[in-house]
């Protein structure tokens, strides 16, 4: 399976943050915690060089907890500053405000040593197609500024949001990059959602993320779905579309639907804390 989209809008919203980089001090990059660097857009490193850095581990009830704390270190000692948030729940929101303050304590203090006082900074909301920058937003400034969905491509311009005399937000449409060149990536990347699933096999991808489950979390489909462990993923798919009863007329089993609801399943915790990629297997 090839993995790859990257619509004009994309293009176009690139530009746009590009354009307004010069009006930040700030970017803080959303990534999705199941997924830490798979989630992260290559291009943003380049967009926000020179600017003080915040990465938000999104998500973070859907990931194990150990695995959280791991990634933190991980971007800590590449000198950003982290804080793990589940921006549905509010989980991390009110340490955020304190996090930017400090992330940008130099250009504070650089515009007090020049007379200029209470500017509040402004900082640009990054991220991957439906890792959570909406729902994010609307948690810290306390109300729906924004809109949300639980599909990728929900923002399409730009806005900026004042959350108080000390902070201005600047919310960006998501966006990947042109071309994947490992299709790994792309792979986690459908198996959150950040891939638009009409684009995509979702039976294949369904087999995919069962082959992972088997491998590094076994027993949990089986617990979940009430089905016996099985080696080939077609077979254990099609169990899973007998547990749940999937059916197409004349009860032929309906593995596309059983593959959408463990995709769903997965996407949603339903099947537990789960973390896809590990600090030790990142060069």
């Amino acid at each position: 399976m090839h993995f790859q989209w990257y619509p004009g809008h994309m293009t176009k919203a690139k530009r746009m943050m590009q354009e307004n980089i010069k009006l930040i001090d700030l970017v803080i990059e959303l990534v999705d915690a199941r997924i830490p660097v798979s989630s992260r857009n290559p291009d943003i490193d380049e967009l926000g060089k020179n600017k003080a850095r915040l990465i938000l581990l999104n998500k973070a009830d859907l990931a194990e907890d150990r695995w959280n704390d791991a990634w933190m270190e991980y971007f800590r000692e590449k000198g950003f500053s982290v804080v793990k948030v589940n921006s549905k729940k509010g989980g991390g929101i009110k340490s955020i405000q304190g996090v930017i303050q400090e992330a940008c304590k130099e250009k504070i203090e650089r515009d007090r040593k020049r007379g200029i006082l209470n500017r509040p900074v402004r900082a640009m909301v990054v991220g991957i197609p439906n890792v959570g920058k909406s729902t994010f937003i609307n948690a810290l400034a306390g109300k729906s500024c924004t809109k949300t969905g639980n599909k990728p491509g929900v923002t399409k311009g730009k806005q900026w949001i004042r959350l108080n005399k000390n902070v201005e937000l600047l919310d960006t449409p998501g966006i990947l990059w042109p071309k994947f060149e490992d299709q790994n990536v792309g792979l986690k990347l459908a198996f959150i959602g950040s891939i638009k699933d009409e684009i995509l096999q979702t039976e294949e991808l369904a087999m995919e993320l069962i082959k992972f489950m088997n491998q590094h979390y076994p027993g949990v489909l089986e617990e979940k779905y009430e089905v016996k462990a099985e080696p080939d993923a077609y077979a254990m798919l099609s169990m899973i579309a007998e547990s749940r009863h999937c059916l197409l007329k004349g009860n032929e089993l309906d593995t596309g639907k059983a593959a959408a609801l463990l995709l769903d399943d997965f996407r949603s915790g339903r099947l537990g804390r789960l973390t896809l990629e590990y600090p030790q297997d990142v060069c």
